[in-house]
């Protein structure tokens, strides 16, 4: 018998858990004002989160879904797309959303039930697709975007899109990797692996001994970075975009965290979580990781950045207002429910969307 087909799975990390390079840095790493700018960007997150979390807890938010321990995912592989990609968020993907220009109001906007907040204001985001809720659905649109950057031969574009590894056991997830592998198309799929899908862990999702290796099949490129250094994450993902930009062909990558909050507000995740493994992750996430390793570097003091924290709850805080404001004093009208669903309301509920207006008072 002989082997026809052998792979191997690599692991990215530049950052250990004590905050020490432990491999030579990519070059975007040697700059400390883009280290700091992704550290500043991380903690916008992490405040907008809480803040939304908090809204939620007093009636003034939706069901929310927390980034809490997984910053370096989304702010990572966010930083990396340029004004020409497209990006395909899921539900928990804040973080790059931020990054590609998405205004945290109109994210604050969408989970609070209001549809205004799909509509992009910033040039850099008026292709990207709005928030998957439906697991793994991101994953066909994501392919189906990149056919058509190759089909129009869009040169320097590609597809972003991130899951969850829970995700990775749905249907539209492999078969959207079927389609990128064997159409070769300008697509990068990041698996957000925080070891929970909801309340199951990785061991009864699957067999298989990584999430990556899940790409092998479909033909992609694939690998693992430890994603609680946005060092590693930032380098994976940009090397994987620039790839597909060229023409290089997809790439999966899956990204090792933790995820220190409950699934989303809807959820209590004391009933599945060891305290001691969380008391361990607490120690390794990634802001923590970071503004050490600036300290050790001499980039910031702890007293520099708390003062930068201080300005960032500031924003964060601007921008709930501007939230509120919207919501409570500019709110849609009960027929705006017809209003996003087709670009011509199809006779049958005009019909029905005249009888709200009757019965509401709407206009």
């Amino acid at each position: 018998m002989k082997t026809t087909a052998s792979f191997e799975i690599s692991h990215l990390q530049y950052l250990d858990d004590k905050a020490k390079a432990a491999n030579k840095l990519p070059k975007f790493a040697e700059d400390p004002e883009v280290l700091k700018k992704l550290w500043r960007d991380m903690h916008f997150l992490r405040e907008l989160d809480r803040r939304a979390v908090a809204m939620q807890r007093i009636g003034k938010m939706r069901t929310y879904p927390s980034s809490l321990g997984q910053e370096a995912v989304g702010i990572g592989a966010g930083s990396c797309l340029t004004e020409k990609d497209v990006l395909v968020p899921y539900y928990r993907g804040t973080g790059a959303m931020l990054m590609h220009g998405v205004k945290p109001h109109e994210i604050l906007l969408y989970w609070g039930g209001d549809e205004r907040g799909c509509d992009y204001q910033d040039p850099l985001a008026k292709e990207d697709f709005p928030i998957a809720v439906p697991i793994a659905t991101q994953i066909l649109h994501a392919a189906g975007i990149a056919v058509a950057i190759k089909l129009r031969k869009q040169k320097g574009r590609a597809v972003l899109t991130e899951i969850g590894e829970g995700g990775t056991s749905e249907g539209e997830f492999y078969e959207g990797l079927n389609a990128a592998g064997a159409m070769n198309l300008p697509f990068v799929c990041v698996i957000n692996n925080n070891q929970w899908a909801i309340s199951v862990p990785p061991e009864l999702q699957t067999a298989a001994q990584t999430f990556a290796q899940k790409g092998i099949a479909a033909g992609l490129f694939f690998h693992q970075m430890a994603a609680n250094d946005i060092i590693a994450v930032k380098d994976a993902v940009g090397d994987a975009l620039d790839k597909a930009r060229k023409g290089g062909g997809p790439t999966l990558i899956e990204a090792i965290c933790y995820r220190l909050s409950d699934h989303t507000t809807a959820d209590d995740a004391s009933r599945y979580h060891d305290q001691k493994i969380h008391d361990a992750a607490w120690q390794a996430e990634p802001l923590k990781r970071l503004s050490e390793y600036l300290v050790k570097l001499g980039a910031a003091t702890g007293a520099e950045l708390d003062k930068l924290l201080e300005v960032i709850k500031t924003e964060v805080d601007r921008e709930v207002k501007l939230y509120l404001d919207i919501i409570e004093n500019r709110p849609q009208p009960p027929e705006a429910m017809f209003d996003y669903l087709y670009q011509t309301l199809p006779g049958k509920y005009a019909s029905q969307r005249e009888e709200v207006i009757r019965r509401g008072g709407g206009k």
